[in-house]
């Protein structure tokens, strides 16, 4: 059933797909051109991580995390196989590094600033002037990617 519900959204999500393929082409044509685009996006609660992701991740890391989202193909530098992070830190989940770069962003090619391309921006924003709630967003996003890691 919660497949089931997972894939509804992900469905769901296909329009926002095609505005986020020309914004992440945009985005990556040109690393240090500042580009700004605005991009509406529901707000998902922030006790589910699973819907979290699928809402804000999983156009570029696909929804098995294994950076083969719709949008991945425009990329400069594919998104990573987000499902490995434990296997390549030793078997242990970097729940700390994950957090950080949740909060924060991380400055890799593909993304082009710190944030990320598609939902940098309503991410670092969606809880602003509540930073409880973010926490609890950034917490709960951050386990859910360690339940997808592989055995």
């Amino acid at each position: 059933m919660e497949e089931l519900m997972l894939k509804n959204l992900f469905i769901g999500l296909m329009s926002v797909t095609l505005a986020t393929s020309v914004f992440a082409a945009a985005a990556n044509s040109d690393q240090t051109g500042a580009k700004t685009v605005t991009i509406p996006a529901a707000k998902t609660t922030p006790v589910n991580g699973k819907q979290m992701y699928a809402s804000y991740c999983a156009q570029c890391h696909g929804l098995n995390g294994k950076g083969n989202g719709p949008v991945a193909g425009s990329m400069k530098t594919p998104p990573p196989d987000l499902t490995l992070l434990s296997k390549n830190n030793g078997g242990k989940f970097p729940a700390n590094h994950i957090d950080t770069i949740l909060e924060y962003g991380v400055k890799i090619p593909s993304h082009g600033t710190s944030d990320m391309p598609v939902w940098g921006p309503v991410l670092g924003n969606m809880d602003q002037g509540n930073a409880l709630t973010k926490q609890l967003r950034i917490t709960n996003l951050s386990r859910y990617l360690e339940s997808i890691q592989g055995k």
